[in-house]
């Protein structure tokens, strides 16, 4: 029997009935939206309008028309930053940031746009502050991660958004650990765009990613994609209206019907009473690493972390090591976690770490079952 540890990843097992909710559209319902007025076309759209409105409650957002479907997290990032950015422009982003956010920028980079990066402490600890600094003529965003998916981490996002209201800078969030998994609320944090995927915290499918953005910066945003919506058919130009602007094409209908089914589990279960899960087992995986051989990369302190656990084993190549946990059946990733940013902060490049990432259905057992085997594992021959 195995023990999934890997949540950061993608989520497993999926929310309650996300796979049945899938199957029905592709067996029952089928058809597209915003083509056709049948019933079964009506019924679809139904469920996508009332997904958009499970956004907004889960986020604290107040309109569901610019609430947007894209292909994926990392599709959304492209859409804002490529979308937003010209040559000339400055951006501010994290030391700890994903590559979902820096191979975009390094993208445009090229054509002329700079970045910089606001310093981390050795725990991947940001202070608030360092963002004031950064700040040039012609910085036009700051786009930054909520929390490091190598460490787990968690990005000071009230206090930069207080510093980008004062500044009148728009601020992007990458909240692809965070939502699901810790409280979000859009208009407190003073976000102009927050991106996320389906398939992580928010428990449903993969190759969806949602984009929730702010009406007066969507404005500023050329789409990256034009094509068919179904609506303005006597025009050649995109509609200027939302969410049509920048959903063309058909959109991943199974998997928003999946991801309806598991934002109905996340609003009736709570994201408190998730974070607080969490909390727990991450307390309890910290407290049983203690005196084992190994060294945790991040901070101890539970309020400023996600349950990603990051383990450098000393005496054991970390490959190594993760091959023995899947032989103990225990299934983690190691690597550098398409973050290298994040790796250099930390003191880890280029060795990497073995993460493990807690979900909504791991348990205490899981826990226990990981340290035993870390214990094992760990010792010096």
């Amino acid at each position: 029997m195995s023990i999934y540890l890997d949540n950061g990843a993608t989520s497993f097992p999926k929310a309650p009935g996300v796979g049945e909710a899938m199957l029905d559209y592709v067996n029952n319902v089928g058809a597209n939206v915003n083509r056709s007025t049948y019933e079964t076309a009506s019924t679809a759209a139904m469920i996508l309008l009332d997904t958009r409105e499970q956004l907004c409650r889960l986020f604290n957002f107040d309109d569901p028309t610019h609430v947007i479907f894209t292909p994926g997290m990392t599709a959304g990032l492209n859409m804002l930053l490529k979308g937003f950015l010209k040559s000339g422009d400055h951006v501010i982003v994290s030391s700890m940031e994903h590559n979902a956010m820096m191979r975009p920028l390094v993208q445009l980079e090229a054509e002329g746009v700079e970045f910089s990066r606001i310093p981390a402490d050795s725990d991947g600890i940001t202070r608030a502050e360092d963002v004031l600094p950064l700040i040039r003529p012609n910085t036009k965003l700051v786009a930054v991660m909520h929390a490091s998916n190598v460490c787990g981490s968690l990005l000071p996002i009230k206090e930069i958004g207080a510093i980008c209201r004062k500044m009148n800078l728009p601020l992007i969030l990458d909240a692809a650990q965070t939502a699901g998994h810790y409280p979000i609320d859009f208009n407190e944090l003073g976000l102009s765009a927050l991106c996320a995927p389906a398939h992580k915290g928010l428990l449903g499918p993969q190759g969806l990613g949602v984009m929730l953005i702010e009406k007066e910066f969507a404005k500023s945003v050329q789409p990256l994609i034009a094509g068919g919506t179904g609506s303005a058919s006597d025009s050649e130009e995109l509609p200027p209206y939302m969410p049509d602007r920048f959903e063309s094409g058909t959109m991943n209908i199974p998997g928003i019907y999946g991801l309806n089914a598991a934002l109905n589990y996340i609003l009736e279960t709570g994201v408190d009473s998730l974070r607080l899960h969490e909390e727990r087992l991450t307390r309890r995986f910290l407290d049983g690493l203690k005196g084992i051989p190994v060294r945790i990369a991040g901070t101890d302190d539970i309020s400023k972390r996600v349950g990603v656990v990051a383990v450098d084993f000393l005496f054991h190549d970390n490959a190594e090591a993760a091959f023995k946990l899947e032989q103990a059946g225990i299934l983690t990733r190691c690597g550098l976690h398409c973050a290298p940013s994040a790796h250099k902060t930390l003191g880890t490049f280029p060795q990497g770490v073995v993460r493990f990432s807690l979900g909504y259905a791991s348990t205490e057992t899981d826990v226990d079952g990981a340290i035993a085997a870390i214990r094992s594992i760990a010792r010096q021959d």
